[in-house]
């Protein structure tokens, strides 16, 4: 017997339209421990499914099935195979990329990366943490890597009233790998890099924007290199601009090691491109990569204003006829309001600019339709017209 959650009709309902995610409020009785499978039931007591219960985070339940399927160990082996085998069937031209993409996966706040012969994975919620012997024991079965690491630092965990730690859960991690992404290799710390080692959820994006890239290019929030090496070999001049140090020194080092000229540069992105209009500096491309500057609903205005800032300092910077490639992965900046904000930049440089491509996070980190939260990145490839 699995122990029981009882929810609203409010809950009920949000388990009736698919969305995984259920929240305290709609919480009206609980006999379970933090990490249990659960059953789920309505108001009258009808099973709703089974789900991961956590007792400290706001997301009390995370949904695994719908009415009477057992959420049991048979079921996330499936889950796994299927996520592993969708990724192998997309062929894609990387040793580094997402095996698993929680939600999207029907694995609820677990990922997996592969990088080369090793994984790294993160469990983020109660009662996906629980889960990870079994989740370790089933990628060793499927997948035999030469270790795997996890990668369980992210901030989300102190929601979950989870040690933020980093850990060698199977055979051995050597301090960096080296993966090969579509020709250009990176040397991967998968210990302290961003994410779980490298952004690869823009791989697609970078290859795309390797299409009209020409002429002097400007790669901004650039960390270890990712556009700025895939972009550099079909432009006469690379400038890439990064404010942390050691990003830039690896970006260096993968400059080196793909024998490209970038010149990178530590620096505050903001100072970096108010500086690059005084002197009158033009370029053909450039990239806006920045982090999330939105991480909750509150930090929306001041995103707004950021993500304004850099794209009107860049449409200006950029030559007509010039390409803009500008992100954000801020889930809280949906992608009709970015449209917006990057219009409305547009009309404060006085320029007009044609859409050339809208794209999104790669597709080995698939959008789960009815769950928004799983749509994060977007990217627009712009042309300044005049």
């Amino acid at each position: 017997m699995f122990p029981t959650v009882i929810v609203s009709a409010r809950g009920a309902e949000r388990v009736a339209s698919g969305h995984p995610w259920i929240y305290r409020s709609d919480i009206a009785d609980v006999r379970a421990t933090g990490g249990d499978r659960v059953s789920v039931r309505g108001p009258r007591g009808h099973v709703l499914g089974q789900a991961l219960y956590s007792d400290r985070s706001q997301i009390v339940l995370r949904m695994l099935t719908d009415g009477e399927a057992v959420a049991d160990e048979g079921l996330l082996r499936r889950r796994l195979e299927a996520a592993i085998g969708f990724r192998q069937a997309l062929t894609i031209d990387a040793s580094a990329y997402r095996l698993v993409h929680g939600e999207a996966d029907l694995l609820p706040s677990l990922i997996v990366d592969r990088y080369g012969d090793y994984l790294v994975l993160q469990a983020l919620c109660q009662g996906m943490d629980r889960l990870t012997p079994f989740i370790v024991a089933t990628l060793n079965d499927l997948l035999a890597p030469k270790g795997i690491l996890g990668r369980n630092d992210p901030r989300s965990r102190q929601l979950e009233g989870l040690e933020q730690r980093v850990d060698v859960l199977s055979g051995e991690v050597p301090e960096e790998v080296t993966v090969v992404e579509s020709g250009i290799e990176y040397r991967v710390d998968p210990r302290r890099g961003q994410k779980t080692g490298l952004f690869l959820d823009q791989r697609e994006n970078r290859e795309a924007a390797a299409a009209y890239a020409r002429g002097r290019l400007l790669d901004c929030f650039s960390y270890n290199g990712g556009f700025a090496l895939k972009l550099a070999r079909h432009c006469q001049e690379t400038i890439a601009i990064e404010i942390s140090a050691d990003a830039v020194g690896r970006l260096r080092q993968n400059a080196e090691r793909n024998g490209v000229t970038i010149d990178a540069r530590v620096g505050n992105v903001f100072d970096e491109l108010r500086g690059l209009e005084r002197l009158k500096e033009r370029f053909d491309t450039i990239v806006l990569d920045p982090p999330a500057f939105a991480k909750s609903k509150t930090a929306v205005p001041k995103a707004t204003a950021g993500y304004k800032e850099i794209n009107l300092r860049a449409l200006k910077l950029l030559n007509p006829g010039g390409t803009l490639v500008t992100c954000s992965c801020s889930y809280h900046v949906h992608e009709a309001a970015f449209a917006e904000i990057v219009y409305d930049a547009s009309i404060d440089a006085g320029v007009h600019v044609t859409v050339v491509e809208k794209r999104m996070q790669g597709r080995d980190h698939p959008v789960l339709l009815g769950v928004p939260e799983t749509y994060y990145l977007k990217c627009f490839i712009l042309r300044k017209v005049a």
